[in-house]
């Protein structure tokens, strides 16, 4: 019996694929997590025996770093978020609903510009200029090796729009790969849409979270974020918070509000407070025990 640590890729029907020391080991979790009412997930990291004798088996679950229900993935550690210039046009309120959770999950979010050699990217870096959030414009010199080594040695998830452009980012990443613009799931052997498992896939020198359609990252109502702690996943409000007149204050509106008035300076994309307005004011008609 040996024992490895690795990274659990891929799960079907109560069979776990680990990357371990260069290789893959199918195994079947223990008894114990059963008992625990513990699943093991997609990007679990784990420690494993491996028997020649008799079928390997997930021995330890490390603690993890955050996880998803749907996509069920845990560690992530990068969510590409990929906005295109034009067809389709940029909907900020969807890119940061994503931003803000993946803030909230201990996830880095990042901003790809995709096709900025159609139409100019300066309206999206506007946006997100003084967010403290890194963008990428995939038209310029040094951006792909830029975007690979955020990558390196990190599991790394991708979203966006239907049409933006994800298909040809991960082709540039990784030409051995080869896509069309049909999901990753194809060149994996998979029909489309006919999972809702996450699986774990080698690129960059680290790994890339496939999901059917490649963005499916749907945050269900038990991921939403509380009203009361959605202005800290906007990480430019965070230097604010605590200074305003009121300690009930919401950010929206409020007199003596530090954030509105860091607004009308310009030193706060409006598009960004206007987007946490409507996001507040969705986490406000969610009730507490929806959450739980």
């Amino acid at each position: 019996m040996n024992k490895l640590q690795g990274t659990i890729i891929k799960g079907i029907g109560g069979f776990y694929y680990v990357d371990a020391a260069g290789a893959v080991y199918e195994c079947k979790a223990r008894g114990v997590f059963r008992k625990k009412r513990i699943t093991p997930l997609v990007g679990d990291f784990v420690t494993i025996s491996v028997n020649e004798n008799a079928e390997n088996t997930i021995d330890e679950i490390h603690e993890r770093k955050n996880y998803l229900n749907r996509p069920p993935v845990s560690n992530i550690d990068n969510l590409i978020i990929v906005i295109s210039t034009t067809e389709p046009k940029p909907n900020f309120l969807v890119a940061d609903r994503l931003i803000a959770n993946a803030e909230c999950k201990n996830i880095e979010p990042v901003i790809a510009i995709s096709k900025g050699d159609i139409s100019p990217s300066d309206d999206v870096k506007s946006v997100y200029a003084k967010s403290g959030i890194k963008v990428i414009s995939l038209d310029e010199n040094g951006a792909i090796d830029e975007l690979s080594a955020l990558m390196k040695g990190k599991t790394t998830a991708f979203t966006g729009n239907s049409g933006v452009g994800k298909s040809t980012l991960l082709n540039r990443l990784d030409p051995t790969l080869n896509l069309s613009t049909a999901p990753i799931s194809q060149k994996l052997g998979r029909g489309r849409h006919t999972t809702r498992q996450a699986e774990l896939f080698k690129v960059c020198g680290g790994f890339v979270v496939d999901t059917p359609g490649f963005s499916s990252f749907d945050f269900e109502k038990d991921e939403q974020i509380p009203k009361d702690e959605l202005a800290y996943c906007f990480r430019e409000f965070r230097e604010y918070l605590n200074t305003c007149k009121f300690s009930t204050c919401s950010h929206t509106g409020d007199k003596g509000c530090k954030i509105c008035e860091a607004v009308d300076s310009g030193k706060i994309s409006k598009i960004r407070h206007d987007n946490y307005i409507a996001l507040y004011k969705a986490a406000s008609a969610i009730n507490e025990w929806e959450m739980k």
